[in-house]
């Protein structure tokens, strides 16, 4: 029966988008490791960067996770010494997790590496072509967002 059974492959720009997104994720498993944390613990520890201040409940919110695991992964994080807990100021039941100042340091060189790796994995294209390519992954990932928020 195997033999009787069609891969499912994609070609084209469904293709190349999915091999280049296979290909950051490659990259993010690897920085993961790299600073000693989970897939998720990355991701979470990318989301607090960016939103500099926020509650586990918006983290929770943001990884689509209850809050009960996110407590769980704040804990290793702190342990870590990647984050800290910030008392929230109008709230005593709540509180904020931001980044630690090793914890900056971390995404500081994750930054400095990912733009390195990506500058030099598009050394090859010139100016032109690059600011082309950069409008178009824009473009693109723009109108994914938009017909993602109308479903």
């Amino acid at each position: 029966m195997r033999d009787e059974q069609a891969a499912h492959t994609l070609s084209g720009f469904p293709k190349a988008a999915t091999d280049f997104v296979s290909a950051l994720d490659a990259n993010r498993l690897r920085i993961a490791r790299d600073a000693g944390v989970s897939a998720t613990e990355l991701r979470a520890l990318f989301r607090i960067a960016q939103a500099v201040s926020l509650t586990p409940k918006d983290l929770a919110s943001h990884l689509g996770m209850t809050t009960g695991a996110v407590t769980a992964i704040a804990r290793r994080l702190v342990d870590l010494g990647l984050v800290h807990r910030v008392d929230h100021p109008d709230d005593r039941r709540s509180l904020y997790l931001e980044l630690s100042a090793s914890g900056h340091e971390v995404m500081a060189g994750i930054h400095r590496s990912f733009t390195e790796m990506l500058s030099a994995s598009a050394a090859h294209l010139d100016p032109g072509q690059l600011a082309a390519f950069t409008s178009a992954l824009e473009s693109v990932t723009a109108e994914i967002r938009t017909r993602l928020a109308s479903l």
